[in-house]
């Protein structure tokens, strides 16, 4: 399996977990607000990782050798090291804030298609940055924003205070997306993973304190949506979402990662026993055209002699 293939199936894998998320974070809000939630399962995925790390290190300790290969690459500095967590945790607790309030006040259909917008603001933001973007990329963004549409938005679509919300939710999204392809090549994913984890939490502790009340026994009742919010949503999709973006272009990586939409969208029909519409299905089938389209290799013209 080459190093493509590979990121792929974990950005795919990422999309999986994120799309089930939707289920736990639409049942917490029945219990708890948007931050008591959000910075909760932001520092339960931290200490998750932060676990893994304690392991990995004391693994690497028993098996390393004492002496040095300078040919090796040098890890990054601790100083860069906190502060490319630093800014994804500030971008991770903006998109999921925003999205977890939007929530409040839009269908999750909504959310899902608002959210995913970030399939075609990568591209815009590449193009910004000097990146050259693919032809059947392109293709594959159009495709995939018809499937979205197609797939979460039904014909009343209007502008409301929740869909607002969700947009800057999108643009959120944007950056981290944008940032991480940038240092994604020097940094240890799950370090960063964990900086950012616990960074959101304690960015959404004074919010808690003073925007919302906390009922321990509410946080209790919701444990099985904040664990799994926390350890596999946070801990583990985050994570897996840093490393993959080393394999493959932010654009595919983007638009894979809409893909939560899909899972939400099953994961709502088997767990909340929702139904699904034939226009719905349709999108779910071009949003699947939509990712292969992206991976096909770019044709390269012959050269006449």
């Amino acid at each position: 399996m080459n190093q493509r293939m590979k990121g792929n199936l974990l950005l795919f894998l990422t999309a999986f977990i994120w799309g089930c998320a939707f289920v736990a974070q639409r049942t917490g809000m029945e219990y708890i607000g948007p931050l008591t939630f959000n910075g909760i399962r932001s520092i339960v995925g931290g200490v998750t990782l932060l676990i893994y790390l304690f392991v990995r290190t004391r693994l690497q300790k028993k098996t390393e050798s004492n002496v040095k290969d300078e040919s090796l690459p040098q890890p990054p500095s601790k100083k860069f090291t906190f502060l490319c967590g630093l800014v994804c945790g500030i971008c991770l607790f903006a998109g999921t804030t925003l999205q977890q309030m939007g929530m409040v006040y839009t269908t999750a259909g909504k959310a899902g298609f608002i959210t995913a917008l970030y399939i075609i603001l990568v591209p815009l933001v590449g193009i910004l940055l000097g990146k050259k973007i693919r032809l059947v990329v392109w293709g594959g963004v159009i495709l995939a924003l018809m499937g979205l549409y197609l797939l979460c938005v039904g014909e009343d679509f209007t502008v409301n205070k929740g869909d607002m919300l969700i947009l800057l939710c999108s643009f959120a999204f944007t950056i981290h997306i944008t940032f991480v392809d940038k240092v994604s090549q020097r940094i240890d994913g799950v370090v960063i993973s964990c900086i950012q984890l616990f960074v959101c939490g304690v960015i959404s502790i004074p919010g808690m304190i003073l925007l919302e009340e906390i009922d321990w026994n509410l946080i209790l009742q919701c444990m099985i949506p904040i664990l799994y919010a926390g350890v596999l949503s946070c801990g583990v999709a985050y994570t897996l979402q840093i490393v993959a973006q080393k394999y493959t272009e932010p654009t595919v990586a983007s638009m894979i990662m809409s893909l939560e939409s899909v899972f939400a969208l099953l994961s709502g029909m088997i767990i909340l026993k929702e139904t699904i519409k034939p226009m719905e299905i349709l999108g779910c089938v071009i949003m699947f055209v939509a990712i292969i389209l992206a991976q096909l290799p770019e044709r390269k013209t012959k050269s006449v002699e």
